[in-house]
């Protein structure tokens, strides 16, 4: 039965530890073993269990297995949500429970420490290289505002960061979101990407590996859709551009910030970049042949290279002719 499966999970004094730990951050299960002086096999042993019950998940991330909490005492009635809220009373209740926890908890400080170091030192590795391509850009932070303005104002409700790399975009909108998911090739940019995501508070956020031309999520997921300094790496934009309108709930908004069409061929050899930048034409076929309706981009001059950010709005389904019409506007503009 579920509900024995449940308890049984629940009946274990490191297990009910784990709860809390996750409840505040999302934790490898090196990690793990680390705050609870245990053996990493022991804690996987946990992690089973409570992953089985579904009090917890289980998220890859290259080498490293990360696991995050399937409750929250903010969740809509449910079982799993009366859990977390037991939990939650638990600790408020008994001291010797609470004082343990917050044995735990302080451990989790180290854990913090450890990303954000590994953060500076990649950052350090690569500062030279990302200089130079900044130098060349519009300012970051007026690209940042021009973007916040762009999007206004109101709730992003549910918002999906496509190639998010360090975070930047996810951590600077989400506070306008009702839960951010960060999405990335990549799991040395996710691990950046969990240092600076790590003090929003967890149920607001995770992060997920992926290609973004095949995205593991339902069809509209999301009502806000951000792809920031992505799109020039992939050799079919139309394929992620595809993927982001599947997800994107009708009415919902999707976001580009790229380059302009340049001629710098040095950016493929030293930045593994596959397009050298987009004309408007290429980007509104593109957002036609996915559903969306683009609106006049913003332009914002750098000192070499030209940002624009595109503004879209995903459209009701198509019907049969005007899909194939929007199909055969896009891929006339991959060809060019």
């Amino acid at each position: 039965m579920e509900t024995e499966t449940l308890f049984r999970a629940l009946a274990d004094p490191t297990r009910l530890r784990i709860m809390r730990l996750l409840a505040h951050l999302d934790l490898a299960v090196g990690e793990l073993a680390q705050v609870l002086g245990q053996s990493q096999p022991r804690v996987s042993r946990h992690i089973a269990i409570l992953c089985a019950s579904g009090l917890a998940e289980r998220r890859r991330e290259g080498s490293w297995i990360f696991l995050r909490h399937a409750v929250s005492s903010n969740s809509p009635l449910g079982t799993h949500a009366a859990v977390a809220r037991l939990l939650d009373a638990c600790e408020a209740q008994d001291a010797e429970f609470a004082a343990r926890c917050a044995e735990d908890r302080r451990h989790l400080a180290a854990i913090r420490a450890a990303r954000e170091e590994r953060a500076a030192q990649y950052f350090a590795r690569h500062a030279g290289e990302w200089d130079a391509m900044r130098a060349m850009l519009c300012p970051p932070g007026k690209v940042e505002n021009a973007l916040k303005a762009a999007l206004g104002a109101g709730s992003l409700g549910h918002l999906l960061d496509i190639g998010t790399g360090t975070g930047r975009i996810a951590d600077l909108l989400a506070d306008q979101a009702d839960h951010v998911v960060g999405f990335d090739r990549s799991p040395e940019m996710l691990g950046l990407a969990r240092a600076r995501l790590q003090d929003q508070p967890v149920e607001r956020w995770e992060l997920v590996q992926g290609d973004f031309s095949s995205l593991p999520f339902p069809a509209a997921s999301f009502d806000t859709i951000t792809l920031h300094q992505v799109l020039h790496y992939a050799a079919n934009p139309a394929l992620p551009l595809a993927e982001a309108g599947r997800v994107c709930r009708p009415g919902g908004r999707i976001a580009i910030v790229d380059l302009a069409a340049h001629e710098r061929e040095e950016l493929r050899e030293r930045h593994a970049h596959t397009r050298l930048g987009f004309s408007d034409e290429q980007m509104l076929g593109w957002l036609s042949a996915s559903g969306f309706a683009a609106q006049a981009p913003l332009v914002l001059p750098g000192r070499g290279l030209t940002t624009k950010i595109w503004i879209a709005t995903r459209q009701p389904a198509a019907t049969g002719a005007q899909s194939a019409e929007g199909a055969s506007a896009g891929e006339e503009a991959a060809r060019d």
